[in-house]
C-alpha cells in the first residue's frame, strides 16, 4: 500500500495513487493533561479550538511547515494514516511533502514521525515538485516552470526542469500569518477580539487583493476589547486587503527574487508558459490578477489548489527514477 501525504501546517491531506484524496483534515490534536492522553484529531479537534476547558490543550504539531511536536506529530500522523488503512495489516509505503528549504534535523523529524506511525519506508519529496505533478504539468521537460505554492506555513517558490529544482526560495508567510493579520487588524481598528476560526472565515469570504471594494461585507461577532462585552461589526474587503498587504508584497518580493537568480533562457520559458499557483492560500481573492500586473506574468490558479501537493505526492511513485533533487528516498534509519 503506498500513501502520499501532503503533512501542512493547517491540514494534512493523504493520498492514494489509485483512489485519488481520501483525506483531508486540520493539522490539530486535542489532548487531554488529566489524563494524560489524546482525546481527538483533525476535524473533531480542530471544532474544540477557543472552546475548550483548561485542562484541554489544543496542539498544532506543524509550524512553518516543520514538525514542531515530534510526539503529537506522530500521534497525528499514525491516527490518520489508520483511517485510511482501516483494520488491514499493512506498514504501508509513505511520500511526505516537505518545504525546500529544510534543515537535515527537521527532515528526520518528518522521517521518524512518519516511520513511528508505522510506516515501513519513507520518502521526502520537495513541495514545489509535488505542486507541479498535481497541477499535470510535465517537469521533466528542458523548459522553465514556476510554481507559487502558499500553503498554512510556508510560501514555496521554485523554478524546476529537467526533474529538478533550478532556483526556489521559502518564505514563512502563508495562510496561518494571513489569519494573524487580519486577527491583529480587527482588535486595532474596530477594538475586537476575534477567534482564529472568524479570521479564517473572515480570509475566505471577503478577501481581495486587487481594487477591493467597499460594499461587499460580511458581519463577524466577538468580544469588545475594553468592556469584554459581546460585539459585532462589518468587515469589507477593503479592510482585509489593508491586514494583508504587507504579507502579499512580502510574496510578490520573493518571487521577483527567484526571477532574479534565474537563468535568462529559464526566465523566457516562464514568460511563455506562465506561472501555476497552488496551496489554500492561492485562493485568496485576485491573487492572480495582483501577481499578473505587478510582474507581468500569466498566473493562474491550479484545479484543487489545496489538494494539488498531495495528489503530486501519490504521483511520485510513478516517477521514482526520474525524479531528481526533489526527491530522496528514506528507507531506514537507525
Amino acid at each position: 500500500m503506498d500513501i502520499g501525504i501532503d503533512l501542512g501546517t493547517a491540514n494534512m491531506v493523504v493520498s492514494m495513487n489509485k483512489k485519488g484524496i481520501v483525506l483531508n483534515e486540520p493539522s490539530v490534536v486535542a489532548y487531554h493533561r488529566y489524563k494524560k492522553e489524546v482525546i481527538a484529531v483533525g476535524y473533531e479537534a480542530y471544532k474544540m479550538i477557543g472552546r475548550t476547558p483548561d485542562y484541554v490543550t489544543i496542539v498544532r504539531p506543524l509550524a512553518d511547515g516543520v514538525i514542531s511536536d515530534d510526539g503529537m506529530a506522530e500521534v497525528m500522523i499514525r491516527e490518520l494514516i489508520q483511517r485510511v488503512i482501516g483494520s488491514q495489516a499493512v506498514r504501508p509505503r509513505i511520500v511526505l511533502c516537505i518545504p525546500s528549504f529544510i534543515t537535515d534535523v527537521e527532515s528526520r523529524a518528518v522521517i521518524e514521525a512518519a516511520m513511528g506511525a508505522g510506516s515501513r519506508k519513507v520518502f521526502l519529496i520537495q513541495e514545489p515538485i509535488a505542486a507541479m505533478l498535481g497541477a499535470g504539468i510535465d517537469v521533466s521537460k528542458p523548459s522553465g516552470n514556476m510554481v507559487i505554492d502558499i500553503g498554512g506555513g510556508t510560501t514555496d517558490i521554485a523554478v524546476v526542469s529537467l526533474n529538478g529544482v533550478v532556483v526556489s526560495k521559502s518564505v514563512k508567510i502563508a495562510g496561518n500569518k494571513f489569519d494573524q493579520s487580519i486577527l491583529k487588524y480587527i482588535s486595532n481598528r474596530y477594538k475586537m477580539l476575534i477567534g482564529e476560526r472568524t479570521a479564517e472565515s473572515v480570509k475566505i469570504n471577503v478577501s481581495n487583493v486587487f481594487n477591493p471594494s467597499r460594499t461587499k461585507k460580511v458581519r463577524i461577532g466577538g468580544k469588545n476589547l475594553f468592556s469584554g462585552m459581546p460585539q459585532s461589526v462589518e468587515i469589507s474587503e477593503l479592510d482585509v486587503n489593508l491586514a494583508l498587504e504587507e504579507h502579499v508584497s512580502a510574496i510578490i518580493e520573493a518571487v521577483r527574487s527567484v526571477l532574479e537568480q534565474t537563468p535568462p533562457e529559464l526566465v523566457s520559458d516562464i514568460y511563455d508558459n506562465g506561472v501555476v499557483l497552488t496551496g489554500g492560500g492561492s485562493l485568496i481573492g485576485k491573487l492572480d490578477v495582483l501577481i499578473d500586473r505587478e510582474l507581468g506574468l500569466k498566473c493562474r490558479i491550479a484545479p484543487d489548489a489545496v489538494t494539488c501537493v498531495a495528489k503530486g505526492t501519490a504521483i511520485a511513485y510513478d516517477k521514482m527514477d526520474s525524479l531528481l533533487d526533489g526527491f530522496e528516498s528514506v528507507s531506514v534509519y537507525k
